[in-house]
């Protein structure tokens, strides 16, 4: 795994030792090291072989964290970083261009979000019937039919679940007609088998 390097060395005023920088940045320490295991971050060892990062690793771990609260996975936060020019910091213009490839994730996280704000004190079709407006919008677990999960949250329509479950209704309501149709037809053509003998 390739690590990204500082153009230049940092100045010595302008490294913070790793108590530092936790306390600056509000990311835990261990959490520090991770991301230089992963190779989000690097830092330089002092002679005592304490680590050491440059001041400007603040604006990379703000890059960083920024871009998991968005839902970016560590793979593509590292893509993202790996575009920059000899592994330097995102300035103004690299945040600029490389958010606006994010906009689609984000789009989505907010449909999913506003999904999950709007729906949450209704049925969400997740099948625990427990709510009593679930007789309503997911009668005998409708839902359940159209796979697993809280189909409600995931993007399945209620009413579309709803007019599913109603045409099954129907399809075997038409289908158990038939049975009692049949039934009754044989024992009326056996009668009339015996009245002919």
């Amino acid at each position: 795994m390739s690590t990204p390097a500082n153009p230049k060395p940092p100045k010595p005023d302008s490294r913070l030792a790793i108590g530092d920088l936790v306390k600056r940045s509000g990311v835990a320490a261990s959490a520090l090291r991770f991301y230089e295991d992963q190779g989000l971050l690097v830092s330089q060892r002092s002679d005592s072989g304490r680590r050491h990062y440059a001041r400007n690793d603040l604006r990379r771990l703000a890059f960083i964290r920024a871009a998991q609260a968005v839902g970016l996975s560590l793979e593509q936060i590292r893509a993202a970083l790996a575009e920059l020019p000899d592994g330097r910091t995102p300035t103004v213009a690299d945040w600029a261009r490389l958010s606006s490839s994010w906009r689609p994730i984000l789009d989505q996280r907010i449909a999913e979000l506003t999904r999950l704000r709007d729906t949450l004190s209704s049925c969400i079709g997740c099948g625990c019937l427990s709510l009593s407006k679930c007789a309503l919008y997911n009668p005998a677990d409708a839902a359940g039919k159209a796979g697993t999960g809280a189909r409600y949250l995931m993007g399945e329509s209620a009413s579309a679940v709803m007019a599913a479950a109603a045409a099954e209704t129907t399809k075997a309501a038409e289908a158990a007609e038939t049975a009692k149709a049949s039934r009754a037809a044989r024992p009326a053509a056996a009668l009339g088998r015996a009245r002919r003998r």
